[in-house]
């Protein structure tokens, strides 16, 4: 499967310049971090949300995990992680597991952590087990368009 086509429209619709990177297939941040080569805190991931009001993507690097108590506090509500299985209707162009961290691309609300601002470069999955995105810092910031910053994992 190649980088999903929702991502790789958003990718174009604002004249993002990028590189696929193929790697063996992975599961995991750190296990793509190892296959692709990549340090794990370049890799920006994404980790979905949600109450019963709705879901909201994380946004966060490879090495961290999300802290919940400071994502519900800071909305003022009730967060607790999303199966990956939940978010298949929404995700539909991507493989399970293999969630692009441009929740606007997919309508999904999005917040990322202040950690990923300032990078000379950033890797995502593009939707699949088997390549990631690269892209320069800047331009990363700028598909992230209105999503909103916090300091939010450790």
């Amino acid at each position: 499967m190649s980088i999903a086509k929702t991502v790789e429209r958003y990718l174009d619709q604002h004249g993002t310049r990028y590189t696929v990177v193929r790697h063996p297939s992975s599961i995991s941040s750190k296990e793509t971090a190892a296959a692709a080569h990549v340090a794990p805190e370049q890799i920006a991931k994404a980790v979905v949300v949600g109450d019963d009001k709705g879901f909201l993507m994380a946004v966060i690097p490879g090495d961290r995990h999300v802290q919940l108590h400071r994502l519900s506090d800071k909305f003022r509500r009730h967060f607790v992680l999303v199966a990956e299985q939940r978010t298949a209707t929404i995700f539909k162009d991507c493989d399970v597991g293999a969630i692009p961290p441009l929740g606007l691309a997919y309508g999904m609300p999005t917040i990322v952590d202040d950690s990923l601002v300032g990078r000379d470069r950033v890797f995502f999955v593009g939707g699949n087990h088997d390549e990631l995105i690269r892209v320069d810092g800047d331009a990363f910031v700028r598909l992230l368009g209105e999503a909103q910053h916090g300091q939010f994992s450790h």
